[in-house]
Order: structure tokens, then sequence, then C-alpha cells
């Protein structure tokens, strides 16, 4: 933890004044990016599920806290979000599910695209006007494997896959993230649109898969390749408040396989540079989450 701390020193400059809301931030990877953005001065709005998890996160956090209700997974919490929150800086779309057995969000969305993508997505563009500097998303390396399926989203006609649909959401975050420095930069918007990844870090999400063999696994998997949520947290760190991060850039370890180390430039698929999918995955992710972008 003290390397990590160092790094933060080093590469984070001082927050004060800036307004952050990191969904998720009640643990896991996004409660220490929040922990450590609201030392360094910025005020840091926790946007979480469980507001009783998150007020306990806080308690443990120094500097300007404060907890809002937000469900990614119910489309009437995230319309609801934005006159709660005000003026903001950076939004960090941190929340998310990983390799959860099959369901649906309270809209009837595949529990992963819904979660993962099209709740960010809509938060993300209700929120846009009130956003000055920093959008920052999370996708993952297993976005390598990933697939979108514009026919077939929700999984409704192909037989379901835990870890293609969690793939496929974050393929979809990453094209996302891209796809929205486009649009911002071409509105002559100085807004800009990053993506992160934490490599494989050791966190509550390996408990959270329905199945006690895949958490083993991932958790076994975290110990032996991967490393801290520390360290994971630090590419979502450097997304949020680098000073020298590249509009549309992802950032990831840059330890072998991009699975554990310090933060730089990340490697990404052939398909999250793909402009015409992208821009047809946003038509449907306006469509199905009846948010249209300024």
């Amino acid at each position: 933890m003290a390397a990590s701390n160092s790094w933060i020193n080093q590469h984070i400059p001082d927050q004060h004044g800036r307004v952050v809301v990191v969904t998720g931030g009640n643990g896991g990877i996004g409660a220490i990016a929040a922990g450590a953005l609201a030392a360094r001065g910025a005020s840091v709005v926790l946007a979480c599920r469980d507001v009783a998890r998150g007020e306990s996160a806080a308690g443990t956090m120094t500097g300007d806290v404060r907890v809002l209700p937000l469900d990614l997974a119910d489309l009437d919490s995230v319309r609801a979000f934005p006159e709660r929150v005000g003026r903001l800086d950076v939004l960090v779309n941190n929340a998310g599910v990983m390799a959860v057995p099959q369901g649906t969000t309270k809209d009837g969305f595949e529990l992963h695209l819904g979660t993962n993508f099209l709740g960010p997505f809509a938060l993300t563009g209700l929120l846009l006007p009130q956003i000055t500097q920093r959008v920052v998303t999370l996708s993952s390396v297993m976005h390598r494997r990933g697939r979108i399926d514009l026919d077939d989203l929700n999984w409704e006609q192909r037989r379901y896959a835990r870890w293609g649909a969690y793939a496929q959401s974050k393929l979809a975050d990453l094209m996302f993230a891209r796809e929205l420095q486009r649009r911002l930069a071409a509105q002559g918007s100085d807004v800009l649109s990053v993506a992160a990844h934490p490599g494989i870090a050791k966190t509550g999400l390996t408990t959270h898969t329905g199945s006690r063999v895949q958490g083993a696994v991932l958790s076994l998997s975290s110990r032996v390749a991967g490393h801290s949520a520390e360290m994971g947290a630090l590419a979502l760190l450097l997304a949020a408040a680098g000073p020298d991060v590249s509009p549309g850039g992802y950032y990831g370890p840059t330890g072998p396989g991009e699975v554990r180390g310090y933060p730089g430039p990340a490697a990404s698929s052939t398909a999250s540079h793909d402009e015409k999918i992208s821009a047809r995955l946003w038509e449907r992710a306006e469509e199905l989450t009846g948010v249209r972008y300024p």
C-alpha cells in the first residue's frame, strides 16, 4: 500500500475545487480511488446502490465525501440522479457486475449489458451538461474476448454464457468511451472521455458470481497472477486525475499481459477501434435507454 500511496502523491495533482462522482464507490477499486481523490482534496460523491454500505465506506475516508443513491440496473434511479448531484467535474463510471448468473435488470436488459454498459451510457448522457472536465469508463482485459452482437445484445437468441456476456459489456464500455470522445471533439467540447482497466485485482467482485467454484477460481487467479485492489485502482486514478491523459485514451497495468503493475497506456482489441460498429452500438443504446445525447 505504501508504494501505491507514493505513486498517487507523485502522479495525482492536488484535487481541491474538483467535484468527482464515483459509481460503485462503496467497495473495491472504486472505494480506493474515491478515498485517494478525497484525500487529495476533491469533493467526492459515492454513487451507490446500497447507501448503508456507501456511508460505511465514506466513514473510512478523509476529506469531503458524501453518498447518493444510484442503481445502474434501474433507469428510473439513473434518471433521478442528476438533480441530486448538481455541478461536477469528473464522472467515474466504475460500478459493475462480473460473471454473474443469467438475469435481467429492472428494465429487462441482460444483467451485464444493463449494469455495465446501458446504465453508465444513460447516466453519462444525462449528466453530460453538468460535467466540466472528464468522463472515465471502466473496461477490462476481458474486452479482448468480447463480441458485439447488435442483433442479440441481450442474449435472447444465443445460449447464455456469463463470461461472454461480461466480455461483450466491457468491449461495449471501451467502444463507448472512444465514441464519446469522437462526439465531444466534433462538438468542440473540452470534456475528455477516457477508459481504464484494473488488470486482475483482488476485489469483492470475485465473491458475487453466484458460484463458489467461479469465485474460488477468480480469487486464486487474483492472488497468483494479479495484484491488490490498491494497485488495481491506480489506472482508474490515472484516468480520472492524471494531468497527461490523452483524449480517448485507455489505461491499465503495464506488467506482462497487463494483469498487474503500475499504470500506463493499455493495449486494446481491433474490435474496440471499429468506428462503424461503435456508432451503431451508440444508436442501439439510445433506443434501448431512451436517453439521447445533447
